[in-house]
């Protein structure tokens, strides 16, 4: 009996523009991808055109104008001559579609990642009580709110009591 050898299978046009639109960082937290982050909706590819579906993590975010450019910055390199870049506000952006990867990059980069689920779409029921924040750096949950509003409108201030490190907390949203 002999082996037949099958080729692996071709990646798709449009899987592949997806995983340029993948490589752009996020300005504000380099470490993360806008697909880490999940921004990034959707890639369509036709006709040799690229479209590229983006959330801001909140309307008015600065950093869209950046991620735009390097967008198109990104297809240029990898051979695409037309690029649109397309900004859509609803559903709006939630950290429930940041990857697991971006949390655990956010918290090696010092950024203590969202913790529990959005109220996306509301809730009913229960009240939401407010939970500890894990530092980034220790591990310990005795840490303190300083400011609600840190270095990014997404981002919250906190200070470690047992380490006594200031760090940024990746509010949910």
């Amino acid at each position: 009996m002999t082996a037949v050898a099958t080729a692996a299978p071709e990646r798709t046009q449009q899987q592949q523009a997806w995983d340029i639109a993948a490589t752009v960082c996020d300005p504000e937290i380099p470490v993360l991808t806008i697909e880490d982050l999940g921004i990034l909706r959707d890639v369509q590819v036709t006709d040799g055109q690229v479209k590229v579906t983006i959330t801001p993590t909140y309307s008015g975010c600065p950093a869209m104008d950046a991620i735009r450019d390097d967008l198109k910055i990104a297809f240029a390199k990898g051979g695409y001559k037309a690029i649109e870049v397309d900004l859509v506000l609803a559903p709006a952006w939630t950290t429930d579609w940041m990857t697991e990867a971006g949390k655990q990059k956010l918290k090696e980069y010092g950024i203590a990642p969202p913790s529990g689920m959005a109220a996306a779409g509301g809730h009913s029921g229960p009240i939401r009580l407010k939970m500890a924040v894990k530092c980034p750096q220790c591990s310990s949950l005795n840490t303190k709110e300083l400011t609600r509003f840190g270095s990014t409108s997404c981002k919250a201030l906190y200070a470690c009591k047992d380490c006594l490190e200031p760090f940024d907390y990746f509010k949910v949203l």
